[in-house]
């Protein structure tokens, strides 16, 4: 099995190279939508959260109210804590118990967007980076996802830099390009990940 890190400013495009790896025969594991499946209505994970901070990050209909619990903990730093220590181990709980189900001989990609902010890269046999311009990024932010251009360049200033994330990587994916010359990247991405699967067992990068 090889455990790969995908990680990638906002906006780079990293759910498009996961869904190529996906189609390519990857095992995705993808870290928000387990945040999100962790404190759907009746799990332990969203009583947890509502015994933390109050029925008043219910929704009417019984569901998180994403919003409402966003104001509270973003303007918090102990909040926000207090909420990671929640939510952070059933996401890694879920995590391993689908990679433990993954075959032997699996490329399991971990998409994990603050895996640079984080300092997980340790946590993986290879870390991708899908890397985009920054104007690319603002540009795909407005046009595509509605944002404006003062949220856009806030989420972005809140990450982690260009830079940053390129020194963690061991494979780039430059997603400045059509999707045809994409798709010709992660043909040769995955050629390099089917082959470093099939070598011996090691232990995680940095961690020999």
């Amino acid at each position: 099995m090889l455990k790969v890190g995908l990680t990638g400013g906002i906006g780079a495009g990293k759910s498009e190279v996961s869904r190529l790896l996906v189609e390519h025969g990857a095992v995705l594991i993808d870290a928000d939508r387990i945040a999100r499946e962790v404190v759907a209505p009746g799990t332990p994970g969203l009583a947890s959260v509502v015994a933390a901070f109050g029925e008043e990050v219910l929704a009417e209909d019984g569901s998180l109210d994403r919003p409402k619990l966003g104001s509270i903990v973003f303007a918090d730093p102990e909040r926000l804590a207090a909420l990671n220590a929640i939510v952070h181990p059933l996401v890694g709980e879920r995590s391993r118990a689908l990679e433990e189900a993954a075959a032997d001989d699996a490329v399991v990609v971990h998409d994990v967007p603050l895996l640079t902010e984080n300092g997980l890269a340790p946590l993986y046999d290879l870390v991708i980076v899908v890397d985009a311009d920054p104007s690319t990024q603002l540009d795909r932010l407005v046009r595509l996802r509605g944002m404006t251009e003062q949220d856009a360049r806030a989420r972005m200033a809140a990450q982690a830099t260009r830079e940053q994330r390129r020194e963690i990587a061991d494979l780039v994916i430059d997603n400045d390009v059509p999707l045809d010359r994409l798709r010709a990247r992660v043909d040769e991405v995955w050629a390099e990940l089917t082959r470093r699967a099939r070598e011996p067992r090691r232990s995680p990068r940095h961690q020999e």
